[in-house]
């Protein structure tokens, strides 16, 4: 599995996990929501549950559930701002479309 985190996105999630010392890593997946099918969750965990595989991208301790794994397998992690707005941005190679608003997206 590869995920890969850009500086920016980095520096956003080292800022919530030194916010949250019992973190145990921030939880990155899917969920099934949406015009399209899928959203992305990006939240703090306080643990492992069962599945979860824990992976260190440039020291930045991520927990994905075993579902997700095939949907966001090469996803790179960005977070931008623009004006007064923030978020993270997902570039993801395995979404074949997003809807309108982009806030979910179609695999297969």
């Amino acid at each position: 599995m590869t995920i890969t985190i850009t500086p920016a996105a980095s520096e956003r999630m080292r800022s919530f996990l030194a916010g949250t010392p019992g973190a145990a890593g921030v939880r990155f997946g899917v969920k099934k929501t949406g015009c399209s099918g899928f959203g992305y969750v990006v939240d703090l965990a306080q643990s492992l549950g069962e599945g979860d595989e824990l992976v260190n991208v440039d020291g930045v301790p991520l927990i994905v559930d075993g579902k997700s794994l095939p949907l966001i397998d090469g996803t790179v992690i960005d977070f931008q701002r623009q004006g007064l707005n923030a978020s993270f941005v997902f570039h993801n190679p395995n979404a074949t479309g997003e809807c309108g608003c982009g806030e979910s997206f179609t695999v297969g």
